[in-house]
């Protein structure tokens, strides 16, 4: 008998093969340690050998039965994918909105931070000097304000700006890869010589949007390319068909 990964053990008597399963649950790490046993077994009986080779499409189907059991328990042992996870609570610190001009002094393409930005529900509006270039990694902007914005040449990795506002912005030379922009309005924004690479637009208000010598990956496209709001220019120099 052994535990995941599954062993099969043989007797000398044949019956179905049984499964049990066990789970032990981890208070500290908050995690699922699965333990699965399949066993199968032959009877020595020489009427019941008489009819192993009838019987062996049933084992097999019980080895199958096993193995997608095993697999079940893994999945269900698996951690929880981020698009489950809840947002954390609206940061209490009176100056979160003016961390945005300082920004995540080691953050990096990967979305690494030295501290978490909240800027949800801040107002830039037509900030000409504050944002240029800065580095937003992770940053979480869910209904904050970004309209006319100087926003050349930050670094947005792994933003969740679902909700937000980003009318007129001028996003050139930035790199807004794996940013989530859900529903967020970007009329008029400019993405020129913009890395786009990862980053979702699922019912985002596109209209006017500016596409120049943007960088996006083929996937990337074909779903922006669905987007209803892009006008006929931009869906030329995007390249849609």
């Amino acid at each position: 008998m052994a535990s995941l990964p599954v062993q099969f053990s043989r007797n000398h008597h044949l019956s179905t093969p049984n499964f049990s399963s066990r789970f032990r649950r981890s208070t500290e790490q908050r995690s699922f340690v699965a333990l699965v046993h399949c066993s199968a077994r032959e009877n020595g009986d020489d009427d019941v050998r008489g009819i192993k080779k009838s019987l062996f499409p049933v084992k097999e189907l019980g080895c199958l039965a096993c193995a997608a059991l095993s697999a079940f328990t893994l999945t269900l042992a698996s951690p929880v994918i981020a698009a489950n996870q809840r947002l954390p609570p609206l940061s209490t610190d009176p100056t979160r909105c003016e961390q945005a001009f300082v920004g995540n002094t080691i953050g990096q393409a990967n979305g690494v931070y030295d501290k978490p930005l909240d800027l949800r529900f801040c107002d830039y509006t037509n900030d000409q000097s504050n944002l240029k270039g800065k580095t937003l990694s992770a940053a979480l902007m869910s209904g904050a304000k970004f309209d006319g914005a100087d926003m050349t040449e930050v670094v947005m990795s792994k933003a969740y700006a679902v909700g937000a506002s980003f009318k007129g912005v001028n996003f050139s030379n930035a790199v807004i890869d794996r940013v989530n922009f859900g529903k967020s309005d970007l009329k008029g924004a400019v993405f020129k010589n913009t890395v786009l690479s990862g980053s979702t637009f699922d019912e985002a208000n596109l209209e006017d949007v500016v596409f120049e010598d943007t960088i996006i990956g083929y996937i990337d496209l074909q779903k922006i390319c669905r987007n209803e709001t892009i006008n006929e220019e931009g869906r030329l120099v995007l390249g849609c068909r």
